[in-house]
């Protein structure tokens, strides 16, 4: 296997919020006085985006990578002026425990391999960052936090947006009582997936279609809007190209039934582009976010008008940042953790169990 594209390509021929309030303890090997040291597992196009944005990190430093492509290793080297002794291949993966330059892992691959390589991650001692979705099962997401805690190492999602300034201030707003009972959530994302041949079109690899990819925005943007876990969920599926989607969803429209009484009604798609929206209905105000879950800018609006918040940084920057300050300094995280994305994928299956079931209600 000498590429991540051989092994995705193998692989296809077979079957297959609020603020937590405890301190997370500082790992031994850790310390705060330094930055923390992370090697990006899978070097595709999100992983360069990450990569880009840690050059304006303080608190963390990208120094290595794995790829099964052996000439990323020079042109990464060279554009980020890393140590060939920090490259590992998915084969010697595992040595990444006898490696003390590298303290934590951020997994980049596509879904269906975030569970292997998540727990190999966690037995070579190393903390991890995951890509979302966390998994592709909920069986799966819970082995890879039984794993991290096994090994007591930390284990976070890439939610980025959960540092996003935007969404820091909708979350405050609903905390601070000023937006009053949370009465309605609206989201939606999406957009007009491309190559026909890609991973994301695969099941086996992708675990689903637009729900696994961008839906999960809208699912975690309605729980961290409202403050609550759905106990309810009724959902719908359409498909205009039953060739291109014949293993994934292309469209589905999905409700979310909350404790309170508060109804989240969400979409998302791999049909259409210009589909991006977080608005949070409350007794006193609102807020209306659109671009919401992009890469940016953010916008967003509420009752006193246009947000105007900071735009100047690329989102993974202040995530990288943010979860190096958890991990080294022990400081809260924002409902980042392996438990948060667990809660995402219990609500996915729900999706996809009331879509089997035609549309009928699944309780949670």
């Amino acid at each position: 296997m000498n590429s991540r594209r051989d092994f995705l390509r193998q692989m296809g021929g077979s079957a297959l919020a609020a603020p937590l309030l405890s301190q997370l303890p500082t790992s031994a090997h850790t310390p705060a006085d330094r930055q923390l040291r992370v090697a990006l597992v899978g070097l595709g196009s999100y992983a360069a985006r990450v990569a880009r944005a840690m050059k304006d990190c303080k608190l963390a430093k990208l120094v290595g990578g794995v790829t099964g492509t052996p000439e990323k290793v020079e042109k990464w080297m060279a554009e980020h002026g890393l140590e060939k002794a920090n490259f590992y291949n998915y084969q010697n993966y595992d040595d990444l425990k006898n490696n003390p330059n590298i303290d934590a892992v951020y997994v980049c691959l596509p879904n269906a391999m975030h569970h292997e390589f998540v727990i190999r991650a966690a037995k070579a001692g190393k903390h991890v960052i995951c890509e979302k979705p966390m998994s592709v099962t909920v069986k799966e997401a819970e082995e890879m936090i039984a794993a991290c805690k096994k090994a007591n190492v930390k284990l976070y999602l890439g939610y980025r947006l959960h540092f996003e300034p935007h969404t820091r201030e909708l979350i405050r707003l609903r905390q601070s009582g000023e937006l009053g009972k949370i009465m309605h959530v609206n989201t939606y994302d999406g957009f007009r997936i491309g190559d026909p041949t890609q991973w994301r079109l695969r099941k086996n690899l992708a675990g689903g279609g637009a729900l696994m990819d961008v839906g999960v925005y809208c699912i975690n943007g309605a729980r961290y809007a409202t403050g609550e876990e759905p106990v309810w969920i009724t959902a719908q599926e359409s498909k205009t190209d039953p060739v291109k989607f014949k293993e994934v969803d292309e469209t589905i429209t999905f409700q979310m039934g909350f404790p309170s009484g508060a109804i989240a009604s969400c979409a998302t798609t791999y049909n259409f582009n210009n589909f991006e929206r977080l608005y949070v209905i409350g007794e006193k105000g609102f807020v209306d976010m659109s671009p919401a879950f992009g890469y940016g800018p953010i916008k967003g609006r509420t009752r006193n008008g246009d947000m105007n918040l900071d735009t100047s940084k690329m989102h993974q920057t202040w995530q990288m940042d943010g979860l190096a300050d958890c991990i080294l300094n022990g400081t809260p995280d924002p409902n980042m953790t392996g438990e948060e994305g667990l809660k995402d994928m219990k609500v996915i299956e729900a999706i996809y169990k009331s879509i089997a079931a035609g549309g009928k209600k699944v309780l949670i």
